[in-house]
């Protein structure tokens, strides 16, 4: 299977200027990214952002464009310890991203700060958007006054009402690069992602230690995202580690920085990601977070909860007391299994290889689409989906499109009633059926009255009903 690298935008900006607004319209707005459901407890910091452009009469072309959006101060409270500044923010998006989206208060003069953050991001010599959001606010000043900024690509948005959202899409996708694709080889990549501190390194050198085939050492082709190969049971796999290698004696001095499109970058290229929790810190929102990254980003999970030597006192029973909470905090994904290490003692540490064979496998398992009807008709038998008065959803059939993750596609009618519960418990049985422990999959649902609505409607020259499509005509009305 050929994969797809996507290209990365950054939002970066000061506080209280509409980021988290303007990421959360952006994604919600012609975006492919599964919808939060009730039930989760995390937030949206990367979102996958999938556009088709505008047409000259404004309706959706068939110029796709497709690219990871990302909040770089999102995962970030005020009380962190490494809270991001804006050398931080301005560091991490020159690394990493393709085009940085400066966001400014479009109802504020030009502060120093602004100016700093906008000579940094145009000096990184990446593509530059600034963005003068709350343009719907009483107050709101003129794009002449943003220009003394510096930054020639000016856009005025409103997050809220969807004002100047077309137009920002339509200029990101002239400058992000394509998609790039990469041939497929035999080699499992797993990160290590985790909260500063909480033993990635340690790890890291204890799994590329414990294997005597050293086959090569990878020089990180981004800041601070270090690999080995190692090979076991005959496997090469890569090791990504997000927080970097340490020289053997040199010892850690402040606090270990985090940086989100550092992690998302090692997730992107991940098969599997070890999402490493101290055992003496759980519960942890940011943890959270981070799980529900790598599930949008449909990669294989595994829970490790690291440190376990450091736990005093702790008996037989210890690990029993603390397993159902973590299995708790972290709902949203119930595939992921859970596993306590010690890189001091080498306590499970040869099982994470296993793991991640086995979910490698399990990730790119085909199933025969008349085993996966079989078990759809039984699953609606069992229990069939609730609707409305005179409108109940109608499942027809199911065919998986994809591998890594496992997608899969149900047709049928009045599809658009399916409660998100009753999604949920299809996963369930799908998964019960053919055992995809580690790895997230994905559902999608094809209303065969729209389908065939649709194809009259392109056979006579209009653009196809869609979400997209939806979405933008409901801005022109704002508009």
């Amino acid at each position: 299977m050929i994969m797809s690298k996507l290209p990365t935008v950054a939002i970066i900006g000061q506080a209280n200027v509409g980021k988290s607004s303007l990421f959360n319209r952006l994604t919600r707005s012609r975006t492919a990214i599964v919808a939060r459901e009730a039930g989760t407890t995390r937030d949206n910091v990367v979102g996958k952002v999938s556009y088709k452009r505008r047409n000259v009469d404004s309706a959706p072309s068939d110029d796709y464009s497709q690219f990871w959006l990302i909040d770089t101060a999102g995962l970030k409270t005020a009380e962190d310890e490494f809270e991001a500044t804006i050398q931080d923010q301005i560091a991490d998006a020159s690394a990493a991203a393709d085009v940085i989206l400066v966001t400014v208060d479009s109802t504020a003069y030009p502060s120093d700060a602004d100016r700093q953050l906008a000579k940094k991001a145009l000096k990184s010599g990446k593509p530059v958007i600034l963005i003068a959001n709350k343009a719907d606010l009483k107050g709101s000043l003129s794009i002449d006054e943003f220009k003394r900024l510096g930054i020639k690509n000016i856009i005025k948005t409103s997050a809220e009402h969807s004002i100047g959202i077309s137009e920002l899409l339509d200029s990101i996708a002239e400058l992000i690069p394509p998609a790039t694709e990469t041939a497929p080889d035999d080699i499992i990549r797993v990160a290590l992602i985790g909260r500063p501190n909480v033993g990635k390194s340690n790890l890291f050198n204890t799994l590329a230690g414990k294997q005597q085939a050293i086959v090569a050492n990878v020089a990180g082709t981004t800041r601070d995202v270090n690999r080995v190969q190692v090979r076991y049971h005959g496997q090469t796999i890569e090791l990504l580690d997000t927080a970097g290698v340490r020289r053997q004696g040199k010892q850690e001095t402040g606090i270990e920085k985090f940086s989100v499109l550092r992690t998302m970058q090692a997730i992107n290229e991940a098969d599997v990601c070890l999402l490493l929790m101290d055992v003496n810190e759980l519960n942890v929102q940011l943890d959270q977070r981070l799980a529900g990254i790598i599930d949008e980003a449909g990669k294989g999970l595994v829970l490790v909860v690291s440190k376990w030597d450091s736990v005093e006192g702790k008996d037989a029973y210890t690990h029993d007391e603390i397993a159902p909470q973590i299995s708790y905090n972290f709902k949203f994904t119930p595939y992921a299994p859970l596993i306590f290490t010690s890189s001091v003692t080498g306590q499970n540490v040869a099982k994470l290889f296993d793991l991640a064979l086995d979910i490698y496998k399990r990730r790119r398992q085909e199933c025969k689409t008349r085993a996966l009807n079989d078990i759809l008709q039984k699953a609606i038998a069992a229990h069939p989906p609730a609707g409305l008065k005179n409108s109940h959803p109608k499942l027809r059939y199911i065919v998986q499109t994809d591998v890594a993750p496992p997608w899969f596609v149900i047709y049928g009618s009045n599809l658009k009633f399916v409660h998100w519960s009753y999604k949920r418990y299809l996963e369930r049985t799908l998964r019960e059926a053919f055992n995809f422990a580690g790895t997230p999959i994905k559902m999608s649902f094809r209303d065969e009255k729209q389908l065939k609505a649709n194809r009259e409607r392109v056979a006579h020259g209009l653009a196809p009903v869609t979400k997209a499509y939806k979405q933008a005509k409901n801005a022109e009305k704002l508009a």
